[in-house]
């Protein structure tokens, strides 16, 4: 596809939008998932078991900056008043839905412990028939 069909005076079209600024949740929520829940590891990693409340909370500020910087750009990107396909309830509900399942990916590969019920996958489905009906006309 030619590159005119992405771009319309020199902005990526709205549709190229969407998809940077959902490819950008998935980032911000991947690093806000570390900051928010990725200490609860420290435990286990060497030269971090000891680690006071203070020391675990400027790690985790330190992680969540790099959220920060993904975040603010993908809601930019995203909503419609910007140029972006979103708008500002479609963007949260996306949002949202990605921030559960980047969760649900890191708590099945890091905690063991946990596990899927069916409790789970229902809410899951819930939140996936709530984007449909946010961009619902």
């Amino acid at each position: 596809m030619k590159a005119s069909n992405y771009l319309r005076d020199g902005f990526l079209l709205p549709k190229m939008k969407g998809f940077i600024s959902i490819g950008l949740l998935i980032l911000s929520n991947t690093f806000m998932t570390l900051a928010w829940y990725g200490h609860l590891k420290f435990k286990d990693l060497k030269g971090f078991e000891n680690l006071g409340i203070i020391s675990v909370v400027l790690i985790s500020w330190g992680i969540a900056l790099f959220e920060y910087f993904l975040q603010v750009p993908a809601n930019r990107i995203g909503f419609r008043e910007y140029g972006g396909p979103f708008s500002l309830l479609q963007l949260k509900v996306i949002q949202e839905v990605i921030s559960i399942t980047v969760f649900l990916i890191f708590a099945l590969l890091f905690f063991k412990s946990e596990h899927l019920r069916l409790n789970h996958v229902i809410a899951f489905i819930l939140l996936v028939i709530a984007v449909y009906l946010v961009f619902k006309k």
